[in-house]
Order: C-alpha cells, then structure tokens, then sequence
C-alpha cells in the first residue's frame, strides 16, 4: 500500500474511534451507535441513536425492544447537517455499525460518497444497496497487532 492509502487508513481509524466515542451518548441501551459526518478533513455533523426531539430518553420497550420511532446515529447525523449551512455531498460517513437500508437510502439521498464503519450489521441488505449506488463501502477493523485493515465491501 502507498503512503497516501496508509494515511488515509489511519485518518479513517481516528473518525471511527472518534464516532465511538460520540456513541456514548446513546441513552439506548441494547446498541450504541455513533456517526460523523466529514468532507474536507472537518467534521460537519454528528449524530448518535437516540428518541426525536422533546421524547423521553427512553430507546427499549417494557420488552427490551427498541421502539419504532428511535433514530440511526446517521439519520441523526444526515438531519442535521440538512439544518445547517453545510452540505454532506461528497461527505465521507464514519459509522460504528453498518447502516440498515432505510439510512442506506438517506445516506444515497445526502450525496454521501464514502461509507467508513467498525462493525457489519447482521443484515445487509443496506451495505448492498450502498454498493448498488457506487459508493465506496469500507470495513476497518483492528488487527492484532493494533494497526487497521481496511476491508472493501
């Protein structure tokens, strides 16, 4: 690999530890999930899951279910990148899980060209149909000896 694709693995690797962190913020319970939104080496956006606006911040049900009115870190992050002066055409999104297929199409809707995450959904249909729109899937997992392997999906 050259030096440009190693630097731009190790500037992936620090949005993703970055989006991590931001996933703590969830109130969510069963999986937290966070998001950044960055064009230009500037983190525009960001957004983890989480109950809309004015809710309570409670994400499971009596049955430990998420509730069907949670927002995905990227729909959070996509919504409010569309409140602001910024555009996330060309954006790269840096995710800790893989989008399902509703976000995949926000994602596909926002002119967002690059797609980063730590960790593959169970179902994948939404990496497929990212990939359907050409744009740029990427697995980045640790290896063992702490460096980043970057997985083209």
């Amino acid at each position: 690999m050259n030096d440009n694709g190693q630097k731009q693995i190790l500037l992936d690797a620090r949005y993703l530890r970055m989006a991590k962190v931001w996933a703590e913020n969830s109130y969510c319970k069963r999986r937290k999930v966070g998001a950044l939104l960055v064009k230009d080496k500037m983190i525009i956006s960001d957004g983890f899951n989480g109950t809309p606006v004015g809710f309570e911040n409670i994400c499971e049900d009596e049955e430990g279910r998420t509730k069907p009115y949670v927002l995905h870190a990227e729909a959070n992050a996509i919504t409010k990148v569309a409140e602001s002066n910024n555009s996330s055409k060309g954006a790269t999104l840096y995710v800790t899980t893989s989008p399902c297929i509703e976000c995949a199409k926000l994602i596909i809707q926002a002119g967002i060209k690059r797609i980063v995450f730590a960790e593959l959904y169970r179902l994948t249909e939404g990496i497929d149909l990212l990939k359907r729109a050409g744009i740029d899937c990427i697995h980045l997992v640790s290896t063992q000896d702490g460096a980043y392997e970057e997985i083209k999906i």
